[in-house]
């Protein structure tokens, strides 16, 4: 989808933000304001716990030390008519840690866990080692220039019914496939796109808000420094804020503008027309209207109904979307986004947020010019991006197509008119380019297939090591897709199941760790809507063991840390309160009923 800058996305999501607060629900007591302040160097009296379930600080532990237990059996025998039992003590069979996989049981994984030794933090990839789905593209074989624009796929649809066809799923998320353009759709499954015309909008909420990227006009295919001297990949514009009604006023008098010019330009002489100077004169100045939320299904009832005519696996909603299990809102990944802009509106380069697939539908009246790259070749647009000093993830680029062109990467370029229904595929990377007045909308999918789901748990752990925060809390999302859909494709589950395992894994042995410590750990259950958690700090997903502090005792509010940074503000985690969200028993239950299910016809 669309953003001008991959920053936006979790800044749309400031609301959500990540604190423990007490008050929950009717009925619920209010928390004491005085917080315990465990000592590092010496045990302090244990306060009396609350049974009030809803205080962080005052919950019931757990455990305060190791628990450990001897199985036996009582063996029934008879002799000489008498029945009497035997005990017989169980040397419970454990599994090398190192040998653990999918196959084993969660409790198998458990008593693996509880016996090995771990020094420091444990630290293993959630992703399925040498197993991987990409396809595979020879990168470093020559391409002829004329091959390194490639056709894009389009695909015209001669009925509705060839919309809904499981073939065009198919096709859209074949990894092979970097972008789908479906021509026409709108006008195949007859919707309404004059709901988001500019008039409509106005009309529906004309003071609703506007984010308003300031950017220099340039050719799709240029991108000059603000010298003019050379083309370069950095692509910086200011941001300030508007309404819809006022940026509907810009926009008619930029067309208005444009026509004014047109008309005189035609008037003169084509002999006096002056010759494009060196160094090349900066285009002027113009507003790009993004980001405009439209997730209130009250506030925009009328156009989202209207999208509820895409296929499933296009809507925002759906039951084998990945980010219709976040259990909450991400605006502008779960919701839809509007768009608003004139010739020379761009988008900058990027890729979606975790990885994740896009839809985006012009509606017109204008054009828009799209470039995109396949996943494959992400890493070598991250390397342009490091020479040029410009963040790969987080700043605001526009790639120099003859560098790419020079590094053996292909691109594909199209024109996107009304009604075209652009599908970017999972780690696609791309760039956009407003050519006339039009308004976009789009919004992010997760299918559930392998491939997208590879990619997006890389992500989530390269974004880990780059301090970038994962917009889509992936284990949060892989526990709630085990507990609620039936996955039938192998790799799809291979890749589930071990992520899961590799969550119970570093759970446990936390967990065992702190007990060891003598720190307390407090059971507190989520609540309906609750969302995933995040390092105040760091911004890593912090997924059931809370590291939890308080930010204001006048205010009842707490504030969510991950174990690193815990320990860096107090390494013996004194004033800090470690909350459980799950009991390792009903993870162990979901563990053990995901499991592959057989498709039968």
């Amino acid at each position: 989808m669309e953003s001008t800058n991959p920053e936006n996305q979790s800044q749309s999501t400031s609301k959500h933000k990540h604190r423990v607060r007490s008050e929950r629900a009717e009925g619920t007591h209010r928390p004491s304001a005085n917080i315990p302040h465990p000592s590092c160097t010496s045990p302090q009296p244990k306060p009396p716990c609350s049974l009030a379930p809803v205080d962080p600080l005052k919950l019931k532990a757990l455990s305060m030390g190791l628990c450990k237990e001897l199985k036996i059996l009582l063996i029934k025998v008879e002799s000489a008519g008498r029945q009497t039992f035997n005990i017989s003590e169980v040397e419970e069979q454990r599994i090398p840690f190192s040998k653990i996989n999918i196959e084993n049981t969660a409790t198998e994984v458990i008593r693996a866990c509880k016996g090995t030794r771990v020094k420091g933090k444990f630290k293993e990839s959630y992703l399925l080692p040498t197993f991987s789905v990409k396809p595979n593209i020879a990168i470093k074989t020559p391409i002829p220039r004329e091959k390194l624009n490639p056709p894009t796929p389009s695909i015209y649809l001669e009925s509705k019914r060839d919309a809904f066809s499981p073939v065009l799923l198919q096709f859209c998320t074949d990894p092979k496939n970097a972008v789908t353009v479906i021509r026409g759709l709108a006008g195949s499954l007859r919707l309404n796109l004059g709901l988001f015309s500019t008039k409509s909008l106005v009309e529906a909420n004309a003071d609703h808000a506007v984010e308003v990227r300031t950017q220099v006009q340039q050719p799709a295919d240029e991108n000059w420094d603000p010298s003019g001297s050379a083309q370069t990949w950095p692509c910086e514009s200011s941001r300030s804020h508007t309404t819809i009604a006022k940026y509907a006023q810009y926009q008619a008098s930029s067309f208005q503008e444009s026509l004014q010019e047109e008309k005189e330009s035609e008037n003169e002489e084509e002999g006096e027309q002056t010759e494009t100077s060196d160094p090349k004169t900066v285009g002027k100045i113009i507003k790009f209207g993004t980001n405009i939320d439209l997730s209130d299904p009250k506030r925009w009832k009328p156009q989202l109904q209207e999208l509820l005519k895409l296929p499933a696996f296009m809507r925002v909603e759906s039951s084998n979307n990945m980010l219709s299990h976040v259990g909450h809102t991400i605006l502008g990944m779960n919701t839809v986004q509007l768009y608003m802009k004139v010739p020379g509106s761009r988008t900058p380069g990027h890729q979606e947020n975790n990885n994740f697939c896009s839809v985006n539908i012009n509606i017109g009246p204008g054009d828009c010019e799209w470039f995109a790259v396949h996943e494959n070749y992400w890493g070598d647009i991250n390397n342009f991006c490091e020479k040029h000093g410009v963040d790969y993830l987080t700043g605001s680029w526009w790639p120099v197509l003859e560098d790419l062109y020079s590094s053996n990467i292909p691109v594909y370029r199209f024109i996107q008119r009304p009604g075209d229904l652009v599908w970017i595929n999972a780690g696609t990377v791309h760039w956009v380019q407003a050519v006339g007045w039009c308004n976009n909308i789009a919004w992010n999918v997760g299918p559930l297939n392998s491939y997208q789901y590879q990619l997006a748990l890389e992500r989530f752990e390269w974004n880990e090591v780059k301090k970038v925060k994962s917009i889509v809390p992936m284990i949060h999302v892989s526990w709630n897709v085990a507990r609620t859909i039936k996955i039938t494709d192998q790799d799809t589950f291979k890749m589930i199941k071990y992520c899961l395992m590799q969550s119970i894994k570093h759970i446990q042995i936390l967990r065992d760790q702190l007990v060891a410590a003598g720190k307390k750990i407090c059971y507190q259950s989520r609540v309906k809507d609750e969302p995933a958690y995040y390092c105040n700090e760091c911004d890593v997903e912090v997924f059931d063991l809370l590291f939890v502090t308080s930010e204001n005792s006048s205010k009842k509010t707490y504030v969510v840390h991950c174990e690193d940074c815990a320990r860096a503000k107090s390494p013996c985690l004194a004033g800090v309160v470690v909350l459980e969200q799950y009991r390792i028993e009903e993870l162990m239950r979901t563990y053990d009923s995901f499991t592959l299910v057989s498709v039968t016809f």
